[in-house]
């Protein structure tokens, strides 16, 4: 059983070759790889894209588990946690300790970079955030080079 994690900018162009791109990378991880659960944060559009294309594989791979890594909110109520379970397998905080600004974000994205042995990026190394020198998506993504990941950024990925 392998993981793997799904990062990306906030905002991203979806085009017809993008969606191609990202089935062809989330079925090879599958049938390929024998990766079976997938991490996914909040708070990007390109996450909701993946999650989507991760649900309709679900459909003939049941054994798939889409997994909710939140970057707030340690201790959730059951009803929140069966909300989430409307649409993940699981969910977890990433840390014993709560981290109160855009830092929980990085640190989420680097644990769920740390239990992958897979990370889809999309990354754009020309994008830059207003108010930020850099994105959480670049440093997570230097973070997954630094870790020595199997990296698959879906912009230079070749069908």
């Amino acid at each position: 059983m392998n993981t793997c994690c799904i990062i990306g900018h906030r905002d991203f162009e979806k085009t017809k070759e993008l969606e191609l791109k990202v089935k062809s990378i989330v079925a090879d991880l599958i049938e390929k790889e024998n990766v079976t659960d997938f991490l996914f944060g909040s708070k990007s559009k390109f996450i909701d894209f993946c999650y989507d294309i991760v649900t309709e594989y679900k459909n003939t791979y049941s054994n798939l588990k889409r997994i909710f890594v939140r970057a707030e909110y340690p201790i959730i109520s059951d009803d929140y946690y069966n909300y989430l379970k409307t649409f993940y397998e699981d969910s977890y905080f990433y840390s014993e300790k709560l981290i109160t600004n855009r830092f929980s974000y990085i640190r989420r994205n680097q644990v769920m970079i740390d239990k992958s042995n897979f990370c889809i990026f999309y990354f754009n190394s020309n994008y830059r955030p207003k108010r930020k020198r850099q994105s959480g998506t670049h440093i997570a993504y230097e973070y997954a080079i630094k870790k020595g990941k199997e990296i698959l950024n879906v912009l230079s990925y070749k069908l």
